[in-house]
């Protein structure tokens, strides 16, 4: 039976975190764990991509035992079954380590014929895993892609160039990976959250996988992360006529580029 493989990322919510306006340090203390939205539609599309293969649905992810805790959520939204490689307490893991690993279980999972990755992740978007796997796998691969479609054993894709569209073809194997707009998540119901608790799930060791010492180990190091802190002008118009201060304000908006 053919598989189609969904790869997803279980991260901080990013609703949760928190930034110091002065220092611009992050607090993920309180944060909790969730798959992102943007993942939320790239299991959708590869749902719909397994039906039209016919095949069933593989979710996998990498990550600390933490992860399980996404699988209730991924099966939920049309997943067969759900599979997690369990990092190694102390593994720091980068586009390098990660490629690495989902190849390899792709490889174990066996007659996999297609795998879908988000165009980047949401805490990093660093859009780099996908092709990476790819490579890892010897498989041709489609990014960037807003329309998806398999038909007869190929891709067949619309690629997002930002003001231009580029229609390709493309045989399996191969790893596509996908923006947002490829597809809405619908919010799984009741009886579809009853269903994924029955699916089967499973975690993996990253031992057993059998990589070695280089593929475990990271080729980028994170020297900072600072979060975003918007700077307010604070202007204040209290001048003049109410029609002056509605000029001066225009013209402020104007100069800031607000207004053209």
């Amino acid at each position: 039976m053919p598989r189609a493989v969904v790869c997803y990322k279980w991260t901080v919510d990013e609703a949760d975190l928190r930034v110091d306006p002065v220092s611009r340090e992050v607090d993920t203390g309180r944060a909790r764990s969730r798959v992102s939205d943007d993942d939320h539609r790239t299991i959708e599309a590869a749902r719909r991509s397994a039906d039209q293969l016919g095949g069933e649905l593989v979710g996998l992810t990498f990550g600390g035992p933490g992860a399980a805790g996404s699988f209730k959520d991924v099966l939920a939204r049309g997943a067969d079954r759900a599979v997690l490689v369990v990092a190694e307490p102390g593994v720091r893991a980068d586009g390098h380590v990660t490629a690495a690993v989902l190849a390899a279980e792709i490889t174990a999972l066996g007659e996999v014929a297609l795998v879908l990755c988000s165009e980047g992740a949401s805490d990093t978007c660093a859009h780099e895993v996908g092709p990476r796997v790819a490579q890892r796998l010897g498989w041709p691969v489609v990014t960037d892609v807003r329309e998806l479609r398999i038909v007869d054993g190929a891709v067949h894709a619309v690629r997002d160039l930002g003001d231009e569209a580029e229609t390709v073809t493309c045989d399996l194997p191969a790893v596509v990976t996908v923006v947002p707009e490829v597809a809405e998540a619908p919010i799984p119901g009741l009886r579809a959250i009853m269903a994924g608790g029955r699916k089967p799930s499973e975690q993996v060791p990253v031992a057993d996988l059998g990589l070695d010492v280089d593929a475990l180990t990271a080729r980028t190091q994170v020297t900072s992360f600072l979060g975003y802190v918007a700077e307010r002008r604070r202007r204040r118009i209290d001048e003049g006529a109410p029609a002056d201060q509605v000029a001066a304000l225009l013209a402020a908006l104007e100069q800031d580029g607000v207004l053209r």
